[in-house]
């Protein structure tokens, strides 16, 4: 099946489709001429990460080689700097598909604002003066919050990930939000971190075998959370106070500017003041 495209009802987005890849994309200036860009380059996508598939879906390691793809080589960039631990260049496709496509609008047209959006992984361009502002939900669209970034910020990627998202999670945080200098390596952390928010063992929490729910997931063996009873206060806190470690040691190694984490009615915050959550959830670290 051909990539579809269509202008959406209001006009001022386009909506891309192919397969599993679903963006919808926004741009203020040359906009007919982004968009342009921005279908051009959508064509090969699907077709340049299937061809390096089954090396994007291993583990990703020191003596790994690098993937030849312009979409998998931001792939491993995301998520090379953590391949002392468990990962594949998966963490990271969404974001990087979004930053490509960015990027080619950017090449083609001059933008005062623009953003490509794909599953909630979203790739932003602010020129000088501008701002971009999203909500932050939970997987029944009940709001967490808000983020509000400007220009001067350095934040190029906000991108989302827990055990409701679209890919399965080893940790049993509700969201985690990461705001980062690129889409990819917002979406690389955010899986990370999505991880770290958990409770080794803990009876209240149901995990099975990723491959038993996905069988050519890249996690193969590993479980996943499926499941995740009411927790006491102090197990959320920590469990939240696992996923803030990580996040604060990704904000001090320079990878990521902000995140927050949210589990069961309670939300930490890491990193910049961009993150505006409903306050009576927040707990302070």
């Amino acid at each position: 099946m051909a990539p579809v495209a269509s202008l959406l009802p209001c006009g001022t987005r386009l909506h891309l489709q192919h397969g599993p890849i679903d963006l919808v994309i926004g741009a203020d200036g040359e906009r007919e001429a982004a968009f342009a860009a921005a279908m051009a380059r959508f064509e090969t996508v699907l077709e340049e990460l299937v061809a390096e598939l089954p090396l994007l879906r291993s583990p990703l390691e020191a003596g790994s080689p690098l993937p030849e793809g312009g979409i998998a080589r931001l792939m491993d960039r995301a998520a090379r700097p953590y391949c002392g631990e468990f990962l594949t260049r998966m963490a990271a496709v969404a974001g990087a598909v979004a930053d490509t496509i960015l990027a080619a609008m950017r090449r083609a047209a001059w933008l005062r604002r623009a953003y490509v959006n794909n599953g909630g992984d979203i790739a932003i361009y602010l020129a000088q003066g501008q701002s971009f502002a999203t909500a932050m939900a939970d997987h029944h669209g009940k709001t967490l919050g808000r983020i509000d970034i400007g220009a001067g910020d350095g934040i190029g990627g906000i991108a989302s990930s827990g055990r409701h998202g679209r890919s399965l999670s080893m940790g049993i945080a509700d969201n985690v939000t990461v705001l980062a200098p690129c889409a990819a390596g917002a979406d690389a952390a955010a899986t990370l971190i999505a991880n770290a928010v958990d409770l080794p063992g803990h009876p209240a929490i149901r995990r099975v075998r990723a491959d038993s729910l996905q069988p050519d997931s890249d996690l193969g063996h590993r479980k996943v959370v499926t499941g995740c009873a009411a927790l006491p206060a102090k197990d959320v806190a920590a469990a939240l106070d696992a996923g803030h470690r990580r996040a604060a040691a990704m904000l001090r190694d320079g990878h990521i500017l902000g995140a927050a984490l949210f589990l069961q009615g309670e939300t930490r915050l890491a990193g910049h003041a961009a993150f505006t959550p409903i306050q009576e959830r927040l707990l302070h670290a």
